[in-house]
């Protein structure tokens, strides 16, 4: 019979209090963790991992979650017969997943409407908004009228990569892993990261701009969480590989779809609708512990 896997990473050695903890809850669902590795240290995380003697539900997984977190402690929940050297594929969302912001609240703050722009985000990235399409078009309406320098002012001084973002990608491609960045953002932003960083591909959507300033439109079909997943499933399609080939990456619920299914799925610093439904949830871990889940 083949086992579920849990994964705990931590910037810290495992607690052996946690770890009481973790299978004290366990045993009140009627499982058991048995101890796969001793604990080992990679680089500057830590990391243990145990078997589960059945499938937890979502609600469970939470709570062991939870329990982690207080202990600064990042939790995975690994597929059976989950084999490392068949993931081929990183796709990963921009906006608040590679990158510390969301570039259309900066690009709003030079009209003054970054609060009004960043309540929809919020709202669409918990879930509230279902509609990504018209979430984006309402908000990109805002942007009427602001210079197109604007765009690489925010690239220049607010844009950063989240902790770990580099060492993700430079170590996916030492994999030979290929890289998508897949955003509801824009061009302008993903194509700089794929020129700095190498990326294979990236898909996002064009803002318009006449005369050196935004129109408040998108230019052609719009980006959204069912077409992040079609370029997902079109690329490990072209690639020879299919979804269970890929660890997918998202902060948002626009980016569940593109992650239901694959072999991995990784939310960083995610909104709860987001976490409940992933297999990894990295709070205190940086994005390239990823790559322990790969090892």
């Amino acid at each position: 019979m083949s086992y579920q896997s849990l994964v705990a990473i931590s910037q810290s050695p495992i607690s052996e209090k946690m770890v009481f903890e973790l299978k004290d809850h366990a045993s009140k669902f009627g499982a058991s963790l048995h101890t796969s590795d001793s604990q080992t240290t990679h680089g500057h995380y830590h990391l243990a991992s145990w078997e589960i003697s059945q499938h937890l539900d979502s609600p469970q997984r939470q709570l062991l979650r939870g329990i982690a977190s207080s202990f600064y402690t990042d939790l995975c929940f690994l597929k059976p017969k989950f084999q490392p050297s068949a993931i081929k594929v990183l796709a990963m969302d921009m906006d608040s997943t590679l990158i510390n912001i969301e570039c259309i609240d900066e690009i709003a703050d030079f009209t003054g409407k970054k609060s009004a722009v960043a309540q929809i985000t919020e709202a669409t990235m918990r879930g509230e908004i279902k509609d990504f399409k018209e979430s984006l078009r309402r908000r990109v309406a805002l942007l009427e009228g602001v210079s197109a320098d604007s765009l690489e002012s925010v690239y220049r001084e607010r844009l950063r990569l989240n902790p770990g973002a580099a060492e993700l990608l430079a170590g996916a491609h030492e994999r030979g892993i290929y890289t998508l960045l897949v955003s509801g953002g824009f061009t302008f932003f993903t194509e700089k990261l794929r020129e700095q960083f190498g990326l294979k591909q990236t898909q996002a959507n064009t803002l318009e701009i006449i005369d050196g300033k935004l129109t408040g439109k998108v230019i052609g079909e719009i980006v959204d969480g069912m077409a992040k997943a079609a370029y997902l499933d079109q690329t490990c399609l072209e690639l020879g590989y299919t979804k269970e080939n890929a660890i997918a990456m998202g902060d948002g619920a626009n980016d569940l779809i593109m992650m239901n299914g694959s072999g991995i799925s990784v939310a960083y610093k995610a909104k709860p609708v987001v976490k409940e439904k992933t297999d990894a949830a990295f709070d205190h871990v940086g994005l390239d512990a990823a790559l322990l889940l790969l090892a």
